[in-house]
């Protein structure tokens, strides 16, 4: 059906109180038998849509649940309680999920009606408590919409201002121009009708009708709403067939031919260098504006800092001699490889999201080719430290500007510690906070040497730690501009065009893509054969208002 499309049609919608007689209108109508007995006997909307068609016998179908079945005039009946069954469940309980019935049968008018759930106040037994609430909510969301035509069933017996079928139709149409009434059950209470239906108290803008009578009419009103509700149905149809077309064509191409299956592999790389290119070399996040984890300059901005600040903190907890040894154990722990690997990854994924049988072989290259970049950066980071642990080297003028500045301390230390007549037990020291120098008075002869030296490795050490982090930072941004611009697409071809890689797998159509493929070339066929109903419902126009 086109409204599953999302196109809203003209569509004739039955409302009535339980017991108005709703399935007598219906099946003169149709002329087959509706399901009968007592309470509700309509437990879900029932889309009816007859169709002429000049055949020796009628064909009927019931669709439901994404199912077809065939029945017959003898069995309909029965088939609809069954079907019924299965959507609402046994018992009395409703449902809004829709049972099809199409009637394809001589004689019969071109319409499509939907009936609902007769309206009831008081649940008898085996139906909940709010069925009142349940049955409106249906018939609310199917007489909302300005396309809908409100076919309201009046028992002649009652008084129509307190139907509440009625009152729902006032809601959502206040000026009653797509509200039209069947009066059944005339001959049980002609005294008075004509009055009440002159008077049109309850403002049906479309007017009464009578079961013998109201057959054309329905279809003239359904065909005027159609013509009048036209340019907005055409244009979206259009628009919905444009969206699918185009949909269809981003689509990849089902492939036939090994060189075609290269030419889409090249095209996979290529677009993850580029994503890859922009989030880590160049900072763009346009791809990923709300995806933080994928602002990759940031993070890795954010890691450096950390194993900055970590780096400084283990210096002043840990100053013995196996401090840089440890320090390679927070390089580890960064996780700055493991960060990386996630993003690619990611983008891999995305980008192969249509070729699902090479992804594991896509998976699988990426997380090689972060193991051998780890790999390298652990043994750099090993030779780092190694120069580092050689010799103690630095060109650098800060040296000498820290350890001049540390120095500045060394007088009023000394004082406080050798002739300092309160004899503190702890000395504030700028940069080491407070020192504990009782011991350090016994050894005054070496303590102006020792303060040098103290101060000389602070200060070195301070070079050394920038030095670590300038250096990691740096082989960082060469590594990762080697992952991108090399290493990445020499990977990832020699994966899949090796022995077992399975390039060729791409000439397999994902299930997903093929279902996918299928649902928009349906819904293309469908948009365009509405194209066509439409344009003979117009040709019927004519003949009606004739």
């Amino acid at each position: 059906m086109i409204t599953r499309e999302g196109i809203q049609l003209p569509t004739i919608v039955v409302v009535g109180d339980q017991s108005s007689g709703k399935s007598s209108v219906l099946e003169s109508l149709a002329g087959i038998n509706l399901p009968r007995g007592q309470g509700i006997c309509t437990r879900v909307p029932l889309i009816m849509r007859l169709q002429h068609k000049s055949i020796p016998q009628p064909e009927l179908f019931l669709e439901f649940n994404g199912k077809v079945v065939k029945t017959d005039e003898e069995h309909v009946s029965e088939a609809i309680n069954l079907a019924t069954d299965e959507i609402a469940g046994l018992g009395k309980g409703i449902s809004n999920t829709p049972l099809t019935l199409e009637v394809r049968k001589n004689g019969v008018p071109d319409l499509t009606m939907v009936d609902l759930p007769g309206i009831t106040r008081v649940p008898v037994h085996g139906q909940p408590d709010n069925i009142y609430d349940q049955i409106r909510e249906i018939i609310m969301e199917y007489i909302t919409p300005e396309e809908s035509i409100i076919l309201n069933v009046l028992s002649a017996t009652v008084d129509f201002t307190t139907c509440e079928s009625i009152r729902m139709s006032q809601m959502v149409d206040k000026t009653g121009e797509r509200t039209l009434a069947v009066v059944t059950k005339s001959d049980k209470a002609p005294e008075g009708l004509l009055e009440k239906v002159t008077a049109d108290d309850v403002n049906i803008g479309l007017g009464y009708w009578g079961c013998l009578f109201w057959h054309r009419r329905l279809v003239q009103i359904q065909a005027t709403s159609i013509a009048r509700n036209l340019p907005a149905i055409v244009k979206s149809i259009n628009d919905k067939l444009n969206l699918n077309v185009a949909e269809l064509r981003r689509m990849p191409k089902k492939m036939s031919s090994l060189s075609e299956a290269m030419t889409a592999f090249m095209q996979i790389i290529g677009l993850a260098k580029e994503s890859l290119r922009k989030i880590l070399v160049r900072g763009e996040f346009d791809e990923y504006p709300d995806e933080q984890n994928m602002h990759c300059t940031a993070r890795l901005v954010e890691m450096l800092n950390h194993y900055s600040v970590e780096l400084h903190r283990n210096a002043e907890g840990n100053p013995a001699n196996n401090f840089l040894m440890e320090e390679i154990m927070v390089l580890e722990e960064a996780k700055v490889w493991n960060y990386v690997e996630d993003v690619v990854i990611s983008v891999i994924m995305q980008h192969s999201d249509n070729y699902y049988q090479l992804q594991l072989s896509f998976r699988r290259a990426g997380h090689n080719l972060i193991a051998k970049m780890k790999e390298r950066s652990v043994n750099w980071v090993m030779e780092i430290v190694e120069m580092e642990k050689l010799t103690d080297y630095t060109c650098n003028p800060e040296y000498l500007s820290e350890w001049n500045k540390l120095m500045a301390q060394q007088d009023s230390f000394m004082k406080d510690v050798l002739t300092n007549e309160e004899r503190p037990s702890m000395v504030k020291l700028e940069g080491f906070g407070d020192i504990e120098v009782e011991k350090l008075r016994q050894y005054s002869h070496v303590l102006q040497q020792a303060f040098d030296m103290k101060m000389r490795m602070t200060a070195y050490w301070k070079i050394v730690f920038k030095r670590l982090v300038d250096c990691m930072a740096l082989h960082l941004l060469l590594c990762v501009g080697n992952l991108v611009n090399k290493e990445f697409e020499i990977e990832i071809v020699n994966e899949l065009m090796g022995p077992g890689g399975g390039i060729e797998r791409m000439l397999e159509e994902s299930p997903s893509v093929a279902a996918k493929r299928q649902k928009i070339n349906k819904s293309i066929q469908l948009l365009k054969k509405s194209k066509e109903v439409v344009a003979k419902i117009m040709d019927k126009i004519g003949t009606f208002s004739d």
